[in-house]
């Protein structure tokens, strides 16, 4: 059995005991520094040696200098800005974090080493960043006049042609690239803005083709309404105006296009002629009707439309319908036993020759019609129109604001006398306008009065008398006076209407006066009268078959002031 010399291994064991403390002591001394940065640590050129985390960024934030300057330029044009304005921020919290991470990963021999203040310097840079959003609208309000816009092209009319005026390209500072670098490297201290071509929107070249497209259309277009040999011609300029030129080609105006078949369809149009009476000699004779053929108007529309852009198609006939009269002369009662059951009556008084021939052709043109039961009257369709090719010569009538010279002034002589038999007779109105001013040829009778304009300004009645209506009318171009007899089946209706009832009245304007070359020098002429302004109404109460009830026609008169024409000073 062998034995151990314990006085030879004694020293061996102290040795090992005291290696234990001091093993013990260095593991105590580096979880007591685990908390802190080691000695020669630096954040941003900021000693933060031996700081905890808190300190640490309050420390950097507090040593931290001002925002680095940043050089801008564009061009010729320089700018020396705070980084800050650009969206430049410094991050302590991640900066101080980057330091703690490299500390915290360092092993036991480098963590002994800083124990032993043997450790290496350690810097560390700052954490920072660059806003794109912040450095775009800076830079985009810095160099704001150094954009220019570009000038688009334009497509011009005159002359019945189209053509175009020229583009010219703009320049813009790139402001996106620049805040774009800014943001990627924001340890860059210059940037340079690049000054980059703005290109119209609409060039010249681009609208030329639409240009050229635009004027092959413009040529005359024929127009046939069916078989009828009725015909009308569209200027270049009337159908320039039923389309637009758009960016992106061309296209129909369908109000203009609406409104163009509106007219050439009261000028084309032949409206079914009812049965009516004609005066011969003492007496009445039953005159046939007669089909009429109208535009259809959806149809129509439709072909219209693919005519007008087809620059090959230079006429285009329009589909119509058959019209079929009203009143067949079957229908046509008796004339003997027709009752008069109500006359309108008017003067005409200091009326010109012109005026006075389109009173008579009217009344001659409206005498012996005849208005079906529960049927309307259409003052113009039973006029036939108001042109030249229906015998109407030009006279004194309202348009734009002015008393001019115009086709058929009188036609409303006759309409409004047509309108006071008709609504005496207790007829309902289905329309009715007035003149745009108070016309002494209607007097004293005020506000008791219908204009009508062809095309579009009309008036209507509705024949609800139980029977059919016949209009007579008695001209007395001698005494400048009109009837306007309403016969029929004999009524038991009563009717009555109101003088007119003021409810304001404007005084009129001073006169204006106006230079007519034409006029000698010094001379002078009126060419419209003054009227004072009114509003005001009348009533018509109506007894029938033991009822009775009332309307009322509105009518607001503008002032009206004189105008004199003058020749050269």
């Amino acid at each position: 059995m062998s034995t151990v010399n314990l006085k030879a291994m004694k020293p061996w064991i102290i040795s090992l005991a005291a290696l234990g403390v001091l093993g013990g002591a260095l593991a105590l001394g580096v979880a007591a520094n685990e908390g802190s940065l080691p000695a020669q640590t630096s954040v941003g050129d900021i000693d933060v040696s031996g700081l905890d985390q808190v300190a640490a960024v309050a420390k950097v934030r507090a040593g931290l200098a001002r925002s680095p300057q940043i050089d801008v330029s564009a061009g010729p044009r320089h700018w020396l800005l705070s980084a800050d304005k650009l969206g430049y921020a410094v991050d302590a919290e991640r900066s101080v974090a980057a330091a703690f991470t490299e500390a915290h990963n360092r092993s036991l021999v480098e963590k002994v080493e800083d124990l032993a203040g043997q450790s290496p310097a350690m810097s560390f840079p700052l954490k920072v960043s660059l806003d794109a959003a912040v450095a775009r609208k800076a830079l985009s309000a810095l160099t704001s006049d150094l954009n220019t816009a570009p000038r688009n092209g334009k497509i011009i009319f005159g002359n019945a042609r189209y053509s175009v005026t020229p583009d010219s390209p703009g320049q813009k500072i790139d402001v996106e690239a620049a805040a774009t670098a800014l943001a990627a490297d924001p340890s860059l201290r210059a940037v340079a803005l690049e000054l980059t071509t703005w290109d119209a929107e609409n060039t010249a070249a681009e609208l030329q083709l639409l240009a050229d497209r635009g004027n092959a259309l413009l040529r005359p277009l024929s127009v046939q309404l069916g078989d009828s040999g009725h015909t009308g011609v569209l200027s270049a300029v009337q159908v320039a105006n039923l389309f637009w030129i758009r960016a992106g080609g061309l296209e129909l105006d369908e109000a203009a296009l609406k409104g163009t078949l509106k007219s050439l369809s009261g000028y084309l149009d032949q409206p079914a002629q009812n049965a009516r009476y004609q005066a011969q000699g003492a007496g009445l004779i039953r005159v046939r009707e007669q089909v009429g053929l109208m535009t259809d108007q959806v149809s129509a529309l439709k072909v219209l439309g693919a005519a007008v852009l087809d620059p090959l198609v230079r006429s285009v006939t329009l589909p119509s319908k058959v019209a079929q009269p009203a009143i067949t002369v079957a229908a046509l009662p008796d004339p003997s036993k027709l009752s008069l059951i109500t006359t309108g009556v008017s003067t005409y008084y200091h009326s010109s020759p012109a005026r006075r021939s389109n009173v008579a052709n009217a009344a001659a043109k409206i005498d012996g019609a005849v208005i079906a039961p529960g049927g309307v009257f259409s003052f113009l369709s039973t006029l036939g129109g108001i042109s030249a090719g229906n015998g109407f010569v030009s006279g004194l009538i309202i348009s734009g604001g002015r008393t001019v010279d115009g086709l058929g002034g009188g036609v409303c002589q006759v309409s409004t006398t047509t309108f006071r038999a008709l609504y005496q007779s207790g007829m309902p109105i289905v329309e009715r306008n007035q003149h745009s001013y108070r016309v002494g040829y209607y007097e004293p009778r005020v506000g008791f009065e219908a204009a009508v304009y062809d095309p579009g300004v009309d008036l209507k009645m509705k024949n609800d008398t139980g029977g059919p209506v016949l209009i007579r009318t008695v001209n007395r171009n001698a005494r400048s006076t009109l009837e306007v007899q309403i016969w029929g089946l004999p009524q038991r209706r009563t009717v009555s209407v109101s003088r007119a009832t003021i409810l304001a009245s404007t005084p009129h304007p001073a006169p204006k006066y106006v230079v007519n070359p034409k006029l000698p020098r010094g001379a002078f002429k009126q060419v419209d009268w003054a009227a004072d302004g009114f509003n005001l109404f009348i009533t018509r109460t109506i007894r029938d078959a033991g009822t009775v009830r009332s309307d009322q026609v509105k009518t607001i008169y503008k002032p009206w002031q004189a105008v004199f024409e003058r020749g050269p000073s």
